[in-house]
């Protein structure tokens, strides 16, 4: 394998690892509802402010998510909202599993 499809490879394991959290999981779910503050996505989440914007920023640092400070509120959006349908294969793996097979 060369440099540049390693790097290729490497840039993919990044953005896969950066879902690889089930409460940045849930994020991306509700910003696939429309943008939201960190405070909404504390509330949300259940978990102290400074965890869930640690997660946002491994989202936004994977080029998930996009913020947008408004005074002295951050919003979050997503980015790139193709990344729901790995999501819908994802939902397809779990059912595969649980059936016998992948009906992709």
């Amino acid at each position: 394998m060369n440099t540049e499809v390693k790097a290729r490879y490497e840039q993919r394991a990044a953005v896969l690892k950066s879902l690889a959290h089930a409460t940045r999981l849930f994020i991306i779910d509700e910003l696939s509802k429309g943008e939201r503050c960190v405070a909404e996505l504390t509330e949300m989440v259940g978990a102290d402010m400074s965890t869930v914007s640690r997660h946002l920023s491994v989202l936004k640092g994977a080029g998930l998510v996009r913020d947008e400070k408004r005074g002295a509120q951050v919003y979050y959006s997503l980015r790139v909202p193709c990344v729901l349908g790995f999501f819908g294969c994802v939902e397809d793996v779990i059912r595969a599993d649980g059936e016998g097979g992948c009906s992709c």
